[in-house]
């Protein structure tokens, strides 16, 4: 049987693999401050970079159903906001399975899940398209509160579900910015992306961060980011010392930026995204 060429893939297969590459790269990103990665698994006892990758990789068909389901109803609704819903419980179910019951990446699956949809429907107003999404009420949604929505109501921080309203403005305003700049500089992909996550984490309220270490974790990552991107950046020396000290002190918080780790996934994919379709 002769190998499938790139361009027999369906639109879906193609947003797919954008959005899993991009968890598997963001994964792979090292060093991470407190984050699972080359060297090790941070702050989680439960997770490592072989766990991330399957857990990546199970979620490829969910992705698919997803572009597909937008392809299908063809605009913003109700029927694709509760497609899309039923589909990306059904994914975590998939998820959790592989994982043996460990939460991987159910805050990716709702920012992944939107853009691969908003990608399908139209990708020159993806932001636009997935906020409309995240706006809509699924009738069908549990009501049991996550840690991030619990955390976000307690300390009044934008969640994952308000970050998505509002057009991923971490990503929009901060990240990509941050990466195109780095890029620029000639620092190298894997230091801008390094970058570009520690743009992102510089202004998020992390609701990782704030359920794990509260206030005090919060004000660590963001201060100790901003202090990396001020002495250059992760290129160079005195910004890698500054990151050492950022990892250092997060894991002695026990405070892993996973929502930062989302949103960088979600940063990835719309790098890729123009350059893919």
């Amino acid at each position: 049987m002769r190998a499938l060429k790139l361009h027999e893939l369906s639109l879906a297969d193609r947003l797919a693999d954008l959005a899993v590459d991009a968890l598997i790269d963001e994964a792979d990103l090292s060093p991470k401050p407190a984050l699972v990665d080359r060297r090790g698994n941070g702050a989680h006892s439960d997770l490592h970079l072989g766990l991330m990758h399957a857990s990546a990789l199970s979620l490829w068909p969910m992705f698919k159903a997803m572009a597909e389901a937008a392809l299908e109803c063809g605009e913003v609704g109700v029927p694709l906001r509760e497609a899309l819903g039923r589909i990306g419980r059904e994914g975590e179910q998939a998820m959790l399975v592989t994982t043996d019951g460990v939460n991987t990446h159910r805050g990716a699956i709702w920012a992944l899940g939107l853009l691969t949809a908003a990608a399908a429907l139209e990708p020159r107003a993806l932001t636009l398209n997935a906020a409309r999404l995240a706006l809509l009420n699924d009738r069908y949604a549990p009501h049991a509160a996550s840690h991030g929505a619990l955390v976000a109501q307690r300390y009044g921080a934008r969640g994952a579900r308000e970050e998505a309203q509002l057009g991923f403005p971490s990503v929009m305003q901060r990240g990509l910015p941050q990466l195109r700049k780095s890029r620029q500089q000639n620092t190298g992909e894997q230091n801008a992306r390094l970058d570009a996550l520690l743009a992102i984490m510089t202004d998020l309220a992390d609701t990782c961060v704030l359920y794990r270490a509260g206030l005090e974790g919060l004000q660590a990552m963001q201060l100790g980011a901003q202090a990396v991107l001020d002495a250059g950046g992760s290129a160079t020396l005195a910004g890698r010392r500054q990151l050492q000290a950022l990892d250092q002190q997060l894991l002695a918080l026990n405070a892993s930026p996973g929502g930062a780790a989302d949103l960088l996934a979600a940063c990835l994919f719309i790098d890729r995204l123009d350059g893919a379709l």
